[in-house]
């Protein structure tokens, strides 16, 4: 079967049984990952004023470090803040994969650490708790990424009956190219679906070699919470694959066949923007060593839909702030800017 044979098929396997945001009857709801704007350094009640400036539908507060503290009283003011700014918050951490290399035990064991995120979460009125297993170098150690697959299902099943008991679903991001669709999907199905689901983020996505959109297909009906940016992608001379996360609307991504699909498959679920944007990452596929990461999916309709957006996407710049005292200015303006412009396009494109 070709790409687009496959891409085709994919797309209309399910979307009999999906609702479309016209049968929904809603609008696709639009927020904010506070990772986007990191350099500003704020604390969460400042990135709920952003948020609410910008009138935005969620606020994403992504770590934990974000809060000032876990009090009942503190957490309570920062509902109030955002009730009234009409945000809906959404709550998240790092890796609970005690085995991964981005593991830290700053809140605990990986069970207690998820169980603070599943209390703040509820204190907060998000409906979800995020967390994820690590990065991509976690497949290539020992026992690849299955081992940390089953490590991160045993920290989700330890706090089910807390995240059960505070009607909070998990949501398990696919993280800085750690698993491809296919295996979020099986961890999310090992742990319970019914109180586990996906983050979804697109441009994670690429980095681990999968086309957005067939991404979004395998786990779009698991979605409970994204964090989404746009990517260019190009071949260099070597042969290797430039990855670079822009803006929505800025990439080589269908954003409105994104959009819309994104809505279909996880009605009422935000999009909610994370842009990293201004750096170039290769990807050496030239190279066969490469590929030890990535068994067999070389031969892939995913990986063939993947290496067809690099070869029709362009080199764009990088970014990178000046030295000296304005820099961190600079970085916070470029921050904002990206943001910003993916707000505007969603808003004229896909909401």
């Amino acid at each position: 079967m070709n790409r687009r044979s496959f891409l085709a098929q994919s797309l209309a396997a399910t979307a009999t049984a999906s609702l479309s945001r016209a049968a929904a009857g809603s609008k696709l709801a639009i927020g904010l990952d506070h990772f986007a704007v990191r350099a500003t350094g704020w604390k969460a009640a400042q990135f709920i004023d952003y948020a609410a400036s910008l009138k935005l539908d969620t606020m994403f507060i992504s770590e934990l470090h974000v809060f000032e503290n876990f009090e009942d009283a503190y957490l309570k003011s920062l509902k109030e803040q955002a009730d009234k700014a009409g945000l809906r918050l959404y709550v998240g951490t790092g890796s609970v994969c005690k085995t991964s290399n981005t593991w830290k035990d700053i809140y605990g064991t990986p069970e207690e650490h998820l169980g603070l995120t599943i209390r703040i979460a509820k204190a907060l009125g998000s409906p979800v708790a995020r967390c994820y297993l690590g990065n991509q170098k976690d497949r290539a150690t020992d026992g690849g990424i299955q081992r940390h697959i089953e490590e991160t299902v045993k920290t989700i099943k330890a706090c089910q009956s807390k995240a059960e008991g505070e009607g909070i679903k998990i949501a398990i991001e696919n993280h800085a190219g750690d698993m491809q669709s296919h295996e979020l999907k099986a961890l999310i199905e090992a742990a319970g679906k019914g109180y586990v689901g996906a983050n979804i983020d697109p441009g994670n996505a690429v980095w681990a070699l999968e086309e957005p959109l067939l991404h979004l297909e395998t786990l779009g009906p698991l979605t409970v919470c994204s964090s989404v940016r746009d990517s260019m992608l190009w071949q260099d001379d070597t042969g290797a694959v430039m990855v670079q996360w822009t803006a929505v609307g800025e990439g080589i991504v269908d954003y409105k066949a994104y959009a819309k699909r994104f809505a279909e498959l996880a009605p009422g679920v935000p999009l909610q923007v994370e842009t990293i944007s201004g750096f170039a990452r290769p990807f050496a596929v030239q190279e066969e060593d490469f590929w030890k990461i990535f068994p067999g999916h070389r031969e892939t309709p995913m990986y063939q839909a993947w290496l067809d957006m690099a070869r029709r996407g362009r080199k764009i710049d990088s970014f990178k702030a000046p030295d000296g005292p304005g820099k961190k200015d600079a970085e916070i303006a470029y921050q904002k800017g990206e943001a910003e412009r993916s707000f505007a396009w969603l808003r004229t494109n896909a909401a």
